[in-house]
């Protein structure tokens, strides 16, 4: 029995490898030596059991069979059914792994078979250079090209589902529960089975049309969490059945099914769950983003973190305590000052009326706060100026209170007014990626923790939204289809 074995590394993503080599009549497309390939009875190309009917260029015939194949492990087999070429029990396995950049994929190629006798070392040649070798060198072209093969998409027709939809602008009565249409997903798109739902106060912006994201009727919501069901074209990093979630730009997550750009879609990572995903994505890159890249804090920084006690505060206080800031928080009532000390809170304050600038000036020995964390906006914006200290930074990342009248004369200060959008850093996937990736960290390090107490159907969406506005609600809430 003759085995033989080749390994390479490819400049690419083990997705972006994976995605041609799973589909078993991609070989056409990128290895030098084959030519016209179909696979038997109009199987996919990925079904367990199809067979590929192909010829060589130097004209030999091969049909071949695929025996395993598993996302999960990036493996798959095969072996030889009938060959014009001396070849008996030929059985090769694929298999990748990534690099630990991430970056780039190991690719280990092996095969098993028998030839006459006085042959061996004629067919281990071609193998390991005319098949392996060359395969190695024709993917590595073929993806510098941009090379793409379709995949087997799970389902090739639009889908009924159902969805919030907001009729008109106005509160939480205009919420209406609707059939919908989830359409096929098109180039560079995917579709999901959506599982958990995000509620964020950008979606009662968005439904009383303080932001006009969207023309009602339409479906709102930022994030979710799910199953993709499939994939249209020119997807590299997501397979039909991974895990993701998503925190975008363009809302409609308010709905049991979704087709979307797949680029704002990440793959979770076994230990967060569906529910954990949809209350933490939009929330926690929101604290990574204002921590790590708005104001890159640091420790021994005086913080004051509006709304310590709701879902982005909470993160933010978690975080920020473990970056070695001292942090202050504003609350509306004593058990949210107790839920935020939990959470790193250092100095909650208690403030029905906004008036938090004296005890923040006490708190920090007349100093005032190097940095605000914002989710307020009008109501709070007096006495922000005040608290803050000189050079601070004003960081207003949302206006739950209604937005600013006027420019404050932050001269007084010398301080700095940043007005940040959560999806202009997330615009392109590999920053995305490693913001959700810090976020997944965090969460791994027990660095932040979610707190989840509010569970609503989503055909409930209405009754959240009401919860929220009325400061009902504390940590993160989901909608569970």
């Amino acid at each position: 029995m003759i085995r033989v074995t080749r390994s390479a590394v490819i400049d690419a993503p083990i997705a972006r490898v994976w995605e041609v080599l799973r589909n078993f009549n991609s070989h056409s497309a990128w290895h030098p030596a084959v030519g016209e390939s179909k696979i038997e009875n109009g199987e996919p190309a990925d079904q367990v059991g199809c067979v590929r009917n192909f010829f060589l260029k130097d004209g030999n015939h091969l049909r071949e069979q695929l025996l395993a194949l598993s996302d999960r492990d990036h493996v798959s087999t095969y072996c030889i059914l009938d060959a014009t070429l001396p070849m008996q029990r030929y059985v090769a396995t694929v298999q990748l792994k990534p690099v630990t950049d991430g970056e780039r994929t190991f690719w280990h190629w092996q095969s098993t078979f028998e030839v006459p006798r006085g042959r061996e070392k004629e067919f281990e040649e071609l193998v390991g250079k005319g098949v392996y070798e060359s395969g190695f060198e024709g993917l590595r072209a073929f993806l510098r090209r941009g090379g793409n093969v379709s995949r087997p998409a799970a389902t090739a027709d639009a889908l009924q589902a159902q969805a919030i939809v907001v009729k008109a602008f106005g509160g939480p009565e205009v919420l209406s529960f609707e059939p919908i249409t989830a359409s096929a997903p098109g180039h560079n798109e995917v579709r999901i089975r959506q599982t958990a739902i995000g509620v964020n106060y950008i979606d009662v912006y968005i439904r009383k049309g303080l932001y006009r994201m969207i023309e009602p009727p339409a479906a709102i919501g930022m994030e979710a969490a799910g199953v993709v069901q499939d994939v249209g074209t020119g997807v590299a990093h997501l397979l039909p059945g991974d895990r993701v979630a998503y925190a975008c730009s363009l809302p409609g997550a308010y709905a049991t099914v979704r087709t979307m750009p797949a680029d704002q879609v990440v793959v979770l990572p076994d230990e967060v769950s569906d529910e954990m995903a949809a209350a933490v994505m939009l929330k926690g890159m929101t604290a990574e983003y204002l921590l790590h890249r708005t104001h890159r804090l640091r420790p021994g920084q005086n913080v004051l973190v509006h709304a310590a006690a709701g879902g982005v505060g909470l993160l933010l206080c978690q975080w920020a305590k473990g970056l070695g800031a001292k942090v202050i928080g504003t609350v509306s009532s004593e058990d949210k000052a107790r839920r935020a000390r939990a959470n790193g809170c250092d100095f909650p304050i208690v403030t029905g009326n906004y008036s938090f600038a004296r005890e923040v000036k006490n708190l920090t020995n007349g100093r005032g706060a190097e940095v605000i964390y914002d989710g307020l906006g009008r109501e709070a914006a007096a006495e922000n100026l005040e608290a803050l200290a000189f050079t601070g930074h004003w960081v207003c990342y949302g206006q739950a209170s209604g937005p600013h009248h006027a420019q404050p004369d932050l001269s007084s200060k010398s301080g700095t007014l940043s007005r940040p959008v959560l999806f202009h850093y997330t615009a392109e996937r590999a920053v995305l990626q490693e913001i959700a990736g810090h976020v997944f960290k965090a969460l791994r390090e027990q660095t932040i923790r979610v707190e989840l107490h509010h569970r609503y159907p989503l055909a409930a969406a209405a009754e959240a939204h009401r919860d929220l506005e009325a400061r009902r609600t504390s940590g993160s809430i989901v909608l569970l289809p």
